[in-house]
């Protein structure tokens, strides 16, 4: 089962979506613009000028949308996308300084998403100081002919999901909606990605409790996996509700050609969230159960300690006696008393000691 799981690591580090820069539009990471794209009717469009140039086209002709990717912009490198597309300063405020809880909000006819990106963290060995899931954050402006997406952390690059969506133009082609559902989604795939890799550890953590390797130590190792779940449950937990709402009630520029994809994301959130359950139900019980097993060997450990207690106390006892120096004394004066009671001591250890490990107690 090891060489399983290592196994499984290697493979998942090798399909580990890549970020690329071949893409002519794309700009070098690192850089506040990562791309500015006009799509029509599904297909990419030339677009050289500025985002404020690339909307009125959109507007002027009635059709296509806008797709700009931002990486950390500044508070002032960010004002001037907001005021070109009209953006609420509460949701301005929110996609420049982060740190969102994952959420929905409408304003106007603009949807503001915040979502959390989760990248699992690969380890040779589990510690209770291991890092084992790293998470990000993405921001999504969703309005009738624009999408802005505005992306923190060090993963959960655009830029291979933009290419599947321009190879499936008639996806695309469905409008800024196409392009929210598509990243929600691949969000959420990633989440279970993660879900999937944090298994392998619970795995881990469980064959070793359970064996002869198991230490006092353990117990790190299980509270620091519980509280890197936990990190994955804050990202998927609060984002079930909010794509529910976009899957079951009109919310433009969600239209009803694409609430059926949400209620797919949806599902996978929903059993997402009874996996990371289940894995901290099961940690629960792996915790309760390592305890118990310190418990015990503590038991054990107190119960030698007395045994040999008891052992030793027969000729402390003995010795304690003929140490008090009287000079009236039994057996003082005897020449055999000597060996007699050394021998007494002896025979008296040797029974306790057999009686203890036919007790269990040594």
């Amino acid at each position: 089962m090891p060489v399983i799981r290592r196994l499984r690591r290697v493979v998942r580090r090798a399909v580990r979506r890549k970020v690329d820069l071949s893409h002519p539009r794309r700009s070098p990471l690192g850089s506040t613009v990562v791309n500015c794209v006009v799509y029509e009717n599904g297909r990419r469009q030339p677009c050289d000028g500025s985002a404020a140039d690339a909307l009125r086209r959109v507007r002027k002709r009635g059709r296509g949308f806008v797709w700009i990717g931002l990486h950390e912009p500044t508070e002032v490198e960010f004002a001037r996308y907001a005021e070109v597309f009209g953006l609420h300063p509460l949701a301005v405020e929110d996609a420049v300084q982060a740190h969102q809880r994952p959420k929905v909000e409408r304003y106007g006819d603009t949807l503001f998403t915040a979502l959390k990106t989760c990248v699992y963290v690969p380890h040779d060995e589990l510690t209770p100081t291991s890092e084992i899931v790293d998470t990000g954050e993405l921001m999504v402006f969703t309005g009738p002919d624009f999408v802005i997406t505005v992306r923190h952390g060090r993963h959960g690059s655009l830029g291979p999901l933009r290419e599947t969506l321009e190879a499936a133009p008639e996806q695309l082609a469905k409008g800024p909606a196409a392009v929210l559902h598509a990243i929600a989604d691949q969000v959420v795939d990633d989440y279970l990605a993660v879900a999937d890799a944090v298994r392998d550890d619970v795995d881990d953590v469980e064959n070793v409790v359970f064996s002869e390797r198991a230490q006092r130590g353990d117990s790190g190792r299980i509270y620091q996996l519980k509280r890197e779940l936990l990190e994955l449950r804050r990202a998927a937990g609060p984002l079930e509700r909010p794509m529910l709402g976009l899957a079951t009630r009109p919310e433009p520029p969600v239209g009803p050609e694409i609430q059926p994809y949400f209620r797919d994301v949806v599902d996978h959130l929903t059993r997402l969230n009874e996996q990371i359950a289940g894995y901290d139900s099961l940690l629960d019980s792996i915790l309760q159960a390592h305890l118990a097993q310190v418990t015990v060997v503590q038991n054990s450990d107190m119960r030698k300690i007395t045994a040999w207690a008891a052992i030793i106390a027969v000729p402390t006892m003995v010795c304690g006696v003929y140490g008090m120096n009287f000079e009236h004394m039994p057996e003082l004066k005897w020449r055999y008393g000597y060996p007699l009671v050394i021998g007494l001591m002896a025979t008296v250890c040797v029974v306790l000691h057999r009686s203890f490990r036919r007790n269990g107690w040594l």
